[in-house]
């Protein structure tokens, strides 16, 4: 027998819930079909939310001939055979049939390079199908030629309403005397994905015979579950999006929200190496000089947490997370080496100033090498007022301290010694 999702999938974009940027009335794939022409486009987005069902619901609206294909066990050689299939039924001006390739970013270079005429002349019209981002994983040619649609995750409404639909038309589940259902643990353990969830709500079902009054409780959702609610993905976008919003919490001085996705992250099962080495990262970028100590909490974190692993290790990571949230921030650190980096590109390689070179030789030193270099312990305070940058840069200010108490205190020290500048 089918599986659920499949015995009610959606036919036509009335049955169908989410994306509304894209299916509502001004979305632009409504327009395509009220003005019979589709070009070729990339669905970008999770998992479950509905891209092989608007293909095919498109397809039938708009009457095409439609091939599908899957990345995962297709190469050139079927590619070839569905483009050459699809050349002999377009005639003339007729409408170009569709190819949808799930999971196109499966694709090697190779096999998207085969797509490049089809998809320009217009043999084919390419719908693909894509959880990863089409700018890492689909070739410029090939970006170049296509649209790219991102799809949303569903929404709790959307999937309640998918849920309820299941209910009233499966004709298996209507067997069951369901007396009760705990929706929001069917959402919450399906993580998002319409599929899984309604697969999920077809297991939890058969559990029971089709003679009892059922109530379907959280207990017992969780118990056939049995698996990681989250929808994380670690080589995918869910990777960079969890671990961005982390960093940016940190940065922007919350530490419930950095503990949260610090917790998203570990339950999702990211490397912890990984985490740590953002927190070095991060303690350097944006806490820098406002708390020199917060690049040696990362560092130990990073230390202690090989030391003894996981999941203890979740704990000086939670310790490390919120001290650097709590800690002043400055990225003048990042900013100066930035601008020294980009000064270097613009000016070329200047020339060290003489009394700066080493004079190892004596010829070295017959050409003036390190002559007139002032020694600065030989001083008062251990500073003495010389040259250090090449002449045509000599003025020139990378480090702007900022306004923290740390940073006020090393802006009146540089002032102090720099004065005469």
């Amino acid at each position: 027998m089918e599986p659920l999702s499949e015995r009610i999938r959606p036919k036509d974009l009335k049955e169908f819930y989410g994306q509304e940027h894209l299916t509502g009335d001004k979305g632009i794939l409504q327009k395509n079909i009220r003005s019979g022409y589709i070009p070729s486009f990339i669905m970008w987005g999770p998992p479950g939310v509905g891209k092989t069902t608007l293909a095919g619901i498109l397809a039938q609206k708009l009457s095409r001939p439609f091939y599908t294909l899957s990345a995962v066990d297709s190469g050139v050689k079927e590619l070839r055979k569905v483009i050459d299939r699809a050349s002999k039924e377009k005639f003339l001006d007729s409408p170009s049939p569709i190819l949808f390739i799930d999971e196109i970013h499966r694709f090697s270079k190779n096999q998207q390079d085969a797509l490049l005429k089809a998809v320009e002349q217009g043999t084919i019209t390419l719908i693909g199908a894509t959880t990863e981002n089409p700018s890492f994983e689909v070739i410029s040619p090939l970006l170049s030629r296509v649209q790219v649609y991102t799809m949303n995750s569903l929404s709790e409404r959307d999937l309640e309403i998918i849920i309820k639909r299941a209910l009233e038309t499966d004709l298996e589940l209507k067997k069951y005397k369901i007396t009760n259902i705990d929706i929001e643990s069917l959402i919450r353990y399906g993580g998002g994905d319409a599929r899984k969830t309604l697969n999920l709500l077809e297991q939890v079902i058969r559990q029971f015979p089709t003679t009892d009054s059922i109530e379907i409780t959280a207990e017992v959702v969780e118990e056939v579950a049995r698996t990681n609610p989250l929808n994380y993905d670690k080589k995918g976008d869910q990777h960079y999006d969890i671990v961005s919003a982390f960093i940016k919490s940190v940065r922007g001085g919350n530490p419930d929200a950095a503990v949260y996705w610090l917790a998203r992250m570990i339950k999702g099962g990211e490397d912890p190496a990984f985490i740590c080495r953002r927190m070095i990262i991060l303690a350097a970028e944006d806490i820098g000089l406002a708390n020199p100590n917060a690049l040696l909490i990362a560092n130990n974190c990073f230390q202690s947490v090989q030391n003894i692993g996981m999941p203890e290790g979740r704990i000086p990571m939670s310790q490390a997370a919120i001290y650097l949230a709590t800690s002043p921030k400055s990225n003048s650190a990042y900013t100066a080496i930035n601008a020294a980096m980009k000064n270097v590109d613009e000016s070329g390689p200047l020339p060290v100033p003489l009394h700066l070179r080493n004079a190892p030789t004596r010829l070295m030193k017959e050409n003036n090498y390190g002559k007139d270099y002032l020694y600065p312990h030989n001083y008062p305070d251990n500073f003495v007022y010389q040259q250090y940058l090449p002449d045509k840069i000599q003025n020139v200010g990378y480090y702007k301290p900022q306004d923290n108490s740390m940073e006020i205190k090393i802006k009146n020290r540089i002032e102090g010694w720099w004065k005469k500048k």
